[in-house]
């Protein structure tokens, strides 16, 4: 796009596209806190240049920014206290530096003979080694370090399986799912369509009707932070296996299951090689190194060897740092702390919100994960509190589906923990309360 553009209004943007207009709020807050537009009085948000903002004196670019009195609806909210409940966000004061520095280092000494060298495209194969033995310790993930794919986030998973999936048009999404994959799927030719995950008959009914044969589901992050149930793994690894389809596990909470032991995944009750695993480092550790892994059933690993050409691995050198990270220990004992620090932000924010909010506002149950969600009595939609929170300074998120959030039943929002400050949360829940109690019903 040109210089100087104008972006179609939120409203225009909803009605052409069919999409959520939280979705779109969302997308262009992040463009606005990226530098790739600005807001103007009396014309919206237009892009920008991002040539013609290096170039600029960083003087005479915040004078200019100050003469321009940016004022529509969201840099209005930029100038207040903007809480951010993110579902995706960690905590940023966690992470190791001062090992981390050391690891990569000694890595990088260790393999300074290949530093100049391509590595193996499905991800160097000590760091693989490292991981199946992990999984199989810490997930009851079976495999082998040949059925790994090293990848750079779960958009680049979903790209590399759109293409060994070929012949899919559809994949089933839970119903009120929260993980954020929805612009994935459809970017690679993959539709989303929700479906319940409940019993075993409802499932293949819903399935068929849909001509079904892919299933993405996050059994260990789900809304309410309960792991999916035994019995419907059960089901569902049996409908994969009668119709001939596959089931994509999205693992990235598994770990940070904060009452009790982690539970076991999907994949390890998996006999007939239906179940697709995908993990990250992102939640645990950090999103900035950009390392996730996939675990692909074996009756797929031959048709990954036709596509061994669009495979793009992370660095070499921050995978053979993450591999002496696992093998020292360093990762377990930094997975330990963090569910730690996790859980008592966790309580933090329950008692907060049973302190601030009134009765209408309830915690679901949660035992895992990086979010609560929020069952709330009022007399509105999930996207109109939504909406309300964010004019108040306070971002919190709805469901990828908010079509069951209908006036009458009781609203769902989430609000996530992992990088917000205890103080934070004070303000923002307070913040909250301003926002909601017009809304909310005794």
């Amino acid at each position: 796009m040109q210089d100087g553009m104008k972006l179609p209004s939120i409203r225009s943007l909803k009605q052409q596209l069919n999409i959520s207009k939280t979705t779109i709020e969302t997308a262009y807050h992040l463009l606005l806190e990226e530098g790739y537009v600005a807001s103007k009085e009396r014309s919206g948000l237009v892009v920008i240049n991002p040539s013609v903002l290096l170039a600029t004196n960083p003087a005479t670019m915040s004078a200019s920014l100050k003469s321009e009195e940016y004022s529509t609806e969201i840099m209005e909210t930029d100038k207040k206290t903007l809480i951010d409940f993110s579902l995706l966000t960690v905590d940023g004061d966690s992470f190791p530096i001062r090992i981390w520095k050391s690891i990569a280092g000694e890595a990088l000494s260790q393999n300074s003979q290949f530093i100049h060298q391509y590595g193996d495209p499905r991800g160097e194969y000590t760091l693989r080694t490292s991981l199946a033995q992990y999984l199989q310790h810490s997930r009851g993930v079976v495999c082998s370090p040949e059925q790994i794919v090293v990848g750079n986030g779960i958009s680049y998973s979903i790209q590399l399986l759109s293409r060994l999936l070929e012949g899919e048009t559809s994949v089933g999404i839970e119903k009120a799912g929260i993980a954020q994959v929805r612009q994935a799927f459809e970017q690679n030719g993959l539709h989303p369509i929700p479906v319940s995950m409940q019993t075993g008959k409802q499932l293949e009914e819903e399935c068929s009707c849909h001509d079904l044969r892919t299933l993405y589901v996050t059994p260990s992050h789900r809304p309410t932070g309960e792991p999916l149930p035994y019995g419907i793994r059960q089901e569902l690894l049996h409908w994969a296996a009668e119709n001939k389809g596959y089931i994509i596990e999205d693992d990235y909470d598994g770990e940070l299951r904060l009452s009790g032991k982690p539970i076991p995944s999907l994949q390890g009750l998996d006999k007939k090689g239906v179940v697709i695993y995908i993990g990250s480092f992102s939640k645990v550790f950090t999103p900035a190194l950009r390392i996730n892994y996939m675990v692909l059933p074996t009756k797929l690993l031959f048709k990954l060897q036709t596509l061994d050409k669009m495979l793009t691995p992370p660095s070499r050198i921050d995978q053979w740092a993450m591999q002496l990270f696992i093998s020292r220990g360093h990762w377990y004992r930094h997975l330990r702390r963090m569910r730690k620090i996790y859980r008592l932000k966790h309580d933090a924010l329950v008692q907060l919100i049973k302190d601030v909010m009134p009765d209408s506002v309830q915690v679901e149950a949660s035992g895992s994960g990086l979010h609560l969600e929020l069952s709330i009595s009022a007399n509105c939609s999930a996207e109109e509190l939504i909406e309300l929170a964010r004019k108040e300074g306070v971002l919190v998120y709805g469901s990828q589906d908010l079509s069951g959030n209908t006036f009458g039943s009781k609203a769902k929002v989430y609000v996530g923990f992992g990088g917000v400050r205890e103080k934070e949360m004070e303000i923002g829940l307070q913040l909250l309360r301003k926002a909601w109690m017009p809304v909310l019903l005794n």
